[in-house]
């Protein structure tokens, strides 16, 4: 079956194919198995012994988070590779669910050496999968170029919806029931998401299926820009680089949790660490090739590619200061803000919790049920397997609101009902807030605003790419900001306190902006600007930069008590502003002349 562009839109659900709600809900179920894990890590590695953690110092937890983060998004190249080569988007995307599935698995059985087989398992996993989903959204929307921004907002409100319900019931079912519990719960869900994407993989078409030597014949037709291939030395660069980079990510946290003992870069340069020579080394090889390859392509394909790896430089810092939310701004919820309520405090939070965790449940179902109207006929099992998922997840969410109404008094129970949900017999009325809940405001606010962005960024008001990314950046340092205002009070070297939830409620809000701003619009920007022959490898390229990025947000954290000892807590965030600003000042700066190397694009 062939289908071309125009015929995906014959079939539309709230003005858009059909097949891009397919998308939306296998990321979906990815982002909930990713993120749940996620929301779990960092607690999980510190936890005493007594909690059944492995009692890490809050250092080693983070070195190794940002080496896990920053290799998930770095495995991207590889799989935007084999997908472009050899597998196809569609293939790949398979690969990388089943290589996931497997590693949540892994992780349920918490032994050393399955936990870490499970993230090796998850990273290969994420990099066949993550890349190959954007290429093909890009590929439907090839003649529909305006509808982009909207299609690419509302996939990311599928990938936050996953997130929401991940952080929300994985995080919930780890801190209260068990870690197993926890990991488990997302690797079920991972493989609901593959088996529906499987079901339904017919409604596109022929986009995603193996390469034939006559779709690469035709590929070489349709593309009219300069072809430069890579020659052997050029190739040799890259390998070293690539070399480098992945020992250094696998050697950071290694050297540091084995105590020294393991070390491959043990010695140091001037002074200099020999960590962080090789990494500076690896950073100006790639660098100086990438100057060097820009300036080999026609004038506009290089202006149009500086102008995407412009982006891809301000991304990288706002992961870095975005991604503190699974390490120091959880580690701020769970040692330094009060979250015990009583009384009517207590309630208030149980009815909103309720209502947070219920409504967009309903919002998501109706959208299912939309895309059940258009395609139950022809994918049936797709659509029971989605079903079936949905009514797991409505049973989980039911059971832990009763059980948080019973906890906290606001619920009696019989005995056999009690027996039966598996409540413990509570000594003392008491509603305290899980650490891990504050992740989920991020998914929830882009839940509710991603809608009203997507209108925005289709009407005449949708500002220029710099203005946006700019508004992006002073938002995340107006969050960061509020942490900081409301850590003031936090004496340098104190290890905890009682700091209102209310800053972290303000961070999140602000910085779930400033991430519709920046974050879905990247992917729009370059399946704009970059030749079709690239589209899959600059995906790759584009997540090189957040897999920097995400890797540098665990460097920042890793240093995270280090300043709190010598400057206070508050100190920390303050930085954090700073650079958040000092980069949105500069995106608006640069808007003439990455306009004008845009050529047009909008």
């Amino acid at each position: 079956m062939n289908k071309t562009s125009n015929d995906f839109f014959s079939t539309q659900v709230l003005g858009h194919p059909a097949g891009l709600f397919v998308l939306f809900f296998t990321e979906m179920w990815e982002r909930f198995s990713y993120y749940g894990m996620r929301a779990l890590l960092v607690m999980f590695l510190t936890a005493s012994l007594m909690d059944e953690g492995w009692g890490w110092p809050r250092e080693h937890a983070m070195a190794l988070f940002g080496t896990y983060t920053g290799l998930v998004y770095l495995a991207t190249m590889m799989g935007g590779y084999f997908a472009d080569r050899i597998l196809g988007y569609r293939y790949a995307v398979l690969i990388g669910a089943l290589l996931m599935t497997l590693g949540h698995v892994c992780m349920a059985l918490e032994t050393a050496f399955f936990i870490y087989a499970g993230l090796a398992l998850l990273v290969l996993g994420s990099g066949f999968f993550k890349p190959n989903m954007t290429s093909i959204i890009s590929e439907m929307y090839q003649d529909h170029v305006d509808k982009k921004d909207g299609a690419y907002t509302i996939f990311y409100m599928g990938v936050n919806a996953g997130a929401f319900l991940g952080i929300l019931l994985c995080g919930y079912l780890g801190e209260k029931v068990g870690w197993s519990i926890g990991f488990g719960l997302a690797g079920i869900f991972m493989l609901f998401g593959l088996l529906q994407f499987w079901f339904s993989k017919d409604i596109f078409g022929s986009i995603g299926l193996r390469p034939t030597n006559e779709s690469r014949e035709q590929q070489l037709k349709d593309d009219t820009d300069k072809r430069n291939p890579f020659p052997l030395w050029q190739l040799v660069l890259i390998g070293i680089t690539a070399l480098i980079g992945l020992m250094w990510l696998i050697n950071a946290p290694a050297s540091k949790i084995s105590g020294g003992s393991f070390n491959l870069f043990d010695f140091s340069i001037s002074g200099i660490d020999g960590n962080y020579v090789m990494i500076l080394t690896a950073l100006v090889l790639f660098v100086g090739l990438l100057v060097y390859r820009l300036t080999q392509y026609a004038k506009v394909t290089r202006e149009k590619m500086i102008a995407v790896s412009f982006f891809a430089f301000l991304t990288i810092f706002f992961w870095a200061v975005f991604e503190q939310a699974p390490g120091t701004l959880t580690i701020f919820a769970k040692d330094y803000t009060n979250r015990t309520l009583t009384g009517n405090a207590g309630l208030v939070y149980l009815i909103i919790n309720s209502l947070m965790a219920i409504i967009p449940l309903i919002i998501i179902n109706y959208v299912m049920f939309l895309l059940f109207k258009k395609t139950f006929t022809k994918y049936a099992k797709a659509n029971i397997t989605l079903t079936t998922s949905f009514v797991i997840i409505w049973m989980i969410t039911l059971w832990m609101l009763l059980k948080d109404f019973y906890g906290a008094g606001y619920l009696e129970l019989s005995a056999p009902m009690q027996s039966f949900l598996k409540f413990e017999a509570v000594s003392e009325p008491l509603t305290k807030v899980p650490a891990s809940w504050f992740g989920v405001l991020n998914s929830l606010f882009i839940i509710t605003f991603a809608p009203l962005f997507s209108k925005i960024w289709e009407s005449k008001y949708n500002p220029p790419a710099n203005i946006k990314y700019g508004l992006g950046m002073f938002l995340l340092g107006l969050g960061m900001a509020c942490v900081a205002f409301g850590a003031n009070g936090i004496a340098p070297g104190a290890k905890t306190a009682s700091v209102s939830m209310v800053w972290l409620i303000l961070v999140y809000l602000f910085h779930t902006l400033g991430e519709l701003c920046i974050s879905p619009l990247g992917l729009s920007y370059v399946s704009k600007l970059v030749p079709a022959r690239m589209i899959a490898f600059m995906f790759g390229v584009w997540y090189l930069a957040v897999a920097i990025g995400m890797k540098l947000a665990g460097v920042f954290g890793e240093n995270v008590d280090r300043i709190a000892d010598e400057n206070g807590i508050s100190y920390f965030f303050w930085l954090l502003t700073a650079v958040s600003v000092i980069l949105g000042l500069f995106s608006v700066l640069m808007k003439p002349l990455i306009e004008k190397y845009m050529h047009g694009i909008k």
